[in-house]
């Protein structure tokens, strides 16, 4: 099979570095950037990703086509609509939601990140807008509003999560869609999202959370009280060792999605 070679035209777009932001830990920014070369290793450190990636792919898909109304049959049901990838690490989300219609930017605190998620999508012949930046960086600049702003595993990583996720919400425009992912801070989740797929399983390296840090959804909610939004969820997501994938689950303990709404 022949290889596409990228239109320079349409090639990922990469600005100056973002000056830092209090909102970010540089613990974990340093620790990601370390490993940022091994983003499209289905079988690297980010082997987890990629086997969890089609289950939030397609609850992102659903949530969005259900609210812009937008036909699923449609090769690019999501065109005309922009959407905010924030913590877009290597771009597992922002590349598929580009081949979707969206117009995507995909930011993060690790410039490494991006300079990955930039070169992987130039050689995909992918237009999406890569720069190392934060939410708190693109609100006070102005950018946006985005129709969908995916905040997707990031949260708990953040110094203050309550004004991050007050941030994210200010960057999405009326009628428009967030969708949040995170871990919830339970002894279910201690044992095995931090404990066992850490120290026993290894599938992510020792050290990437601190479960302390884990959110639970009435935290989430209380973050956002008062702001001119809705959150719906949580909705929960599991794992089956007889499967080996990933799947919509009623089981919230441990990793589970909320959406947030603009009317």
């Amino acid at each position: 099979m022949m290889r596409r070679r990228p239109n320079p035209s349409k090639q990922a777009r990469m600005t100056d570095a973002a000056s830092p932001s209090w909102s970010i830990d540089p613990a974990d920014v340093a620790r990601f950037s370390a490993i940022a070369a091994e983003w499209w290793d289905p079988k690297g450190k980010f082997a987890p990703l990629h086997v969890f990636n089609p289950c939030r792919l397609a609850f992102i898909r659903e949530q969005a086509l259900t609210r812009f109304g937008r036909d699923g049959a449609a090769r690019a049901p999501f065109e005309d609509l922009s959407l905010l990838d924030i913590g877009c690490g290597g771009g597992l989300l922002s590349e598929p939601m580009a081949r979707l219609g969206f117009s995507v930017t995909g930011i993060d605190a690790s410039e490494k990140n991006i300079k990955t998620a930039a070169t992987h999508a130039a050689e995909q012949g992918l237009e999406i807008a890569y720069r190392p930046a934060t939410a708190e960086q693109l609100l006070a600049e102005g950018a946006g509003p985005f129709d969908v702003v995916l905040t997707m595993e990031v949260i708990e990583h953040v110094a203050d999560p309550g004004e991050f996720l007050r941030t994210c919400s200010k960057l999405l425009k009326p009628g428009g869609l967030m969708v949040v992912a995170t871990l919830n801070r339970t002894l279910k989740a201690l044992a095995l999202a931090k404990i066992g797929a850490e120290y026993v399983l290894r599938w992510v390296p020792a050290g990437t959370h601190d479960w302390r840090q884990f959110l639970k959804p009435e935290e989430l909610r209380a973050f956002l009280a008062g702001e001119p939004v809705e959150m719906q969820g949580p909705f929960g997501v599991s794992y089956s060792p007889l499967t080996g994938r990933w799947s919509r689950s009623t089981d919230t303990d441990i990793n589970y999605m909320m959406t947030v709404t603009k009317a």
